[in-house]
């Protein structure tokens, strides 16, 4: 019986999801190589991030679809306003010139300052697997897919289908389908997904108020994870998608005190900007 009862508890912690937010967002630049390979060096199991689409057409890691002020440096080194510069009007040679890593992150004063670039998707996923294979460890990835209506209205990336067809078929060439998860807030990625891919896992991402029964209409599907703000989920919301065979993984859980609270909801997962803080 005590044998049976530890390899339970053995199985049950190695298949809680500890996922590092845009890598290690509060230790290194978000979305670059080096916030990827830095999270590997604690206990994660899934590398989340963030995908947008440039002029030729190559997926690259980040937030906006656009270089945002609070992070990046133009490429003389200056700082820059709004959201002039357009990612999805630019090319992959002229958005690798940019700086995002060496300003001061004001939310983040743990994190490193060091010179960091944008990288595709091709170049993170090579680099990672690389040194996993080296390191003999095992990780999965969080995509999320940065669609809005309102950007692709206003020129800032390709149509949805599009978009979503790009980044799967790069994710095809680079790993088992087993390996990956698509999450988006933008429903219409996760319809469409679900329809051309339907081996594909998906994670419904969402802000705001939601009711089990309610989300799994609203989507027409069961996704394989549901992902919402922490501070909009309760143990029983918890209870209600797992009775319904969907993993619960909230985002972005920071403070100690906050990651025990959300632990002892019995969710099978929690994203994280601080891999340091996760207690083995």
């Amino acid at each position: 019986m005590i044998h049976i009862l530890f390899f339970l508890f053995v199985n049950v912690a190695y298949a809680f999801d500890w996922q590092g937010h845009r890598g290690a967002r509060g230790l290194y630049p978000e979305n670059t190589l080096g916030a990827m390979e830095f999270a590997l060096n604690y206990p994660i199991t899934t590398l989340e991030f963030d995908v947008v689409v440039t002029k030729d057409k190559r997926v690259i890691l980040s937030h906006e679809p656009w270089m945002n002020k609070v992070i990046c440096l133009d490429p003389k080194g200056k700082k820059i306003s709004g959201k002039e510069f357009n990612i999805y009007q630019m090319d992959y040679q002229q958005v690798e010139l940019f700086d995002c890593g060496s300003l001061s992150h004001p939310d983040f004063p743990e994190q490193k300052r060091t010179k960091s670039f944008k990288p595709t998707l091709h170049k993170v996923i090579t680099e990672i697997e690389r040194k996993l294979k080296t390191e003999k460890k095992d990780i999965t990835y969080n995509i999320e897919i940065k669609s809005t209506l309102e950007n692709e209205k206003s020129g800032f990336q390709p149509e949805y289908q599009e978009f979503s067809d790009l980044v799967i078929k790069e994710l095809f060439e680079l790993l088992p389908i087993d390996k990956f998860s698509i999450q988006s807030f933008d429903w219409r990625v996760l319809k469409y997904i679900h329809q051309k891919y339907p081996k594909v896992r998906l994670v419904a991402l969402k802000y705001g108020h939601f009711e089990v029964e309610k989300t799994i209409q609203e989507l027409g599907f069961k996704p394989y994870v549901f992902s919402p703000w922490f501070k909009d989920l309760t143990k029983e919301k918890v209870k209600g998608f797992q009775k319904q065979g969907i993993k619960v993984i909230p985002w972005t859980v920071n403070e100690v005190r906050d990651l025990k609270r959300v632990q002892a909801m019995n969710v099978d997962g929690i994203i994280t900007d601080y891999p340091n803080r996760i207690e083995k």
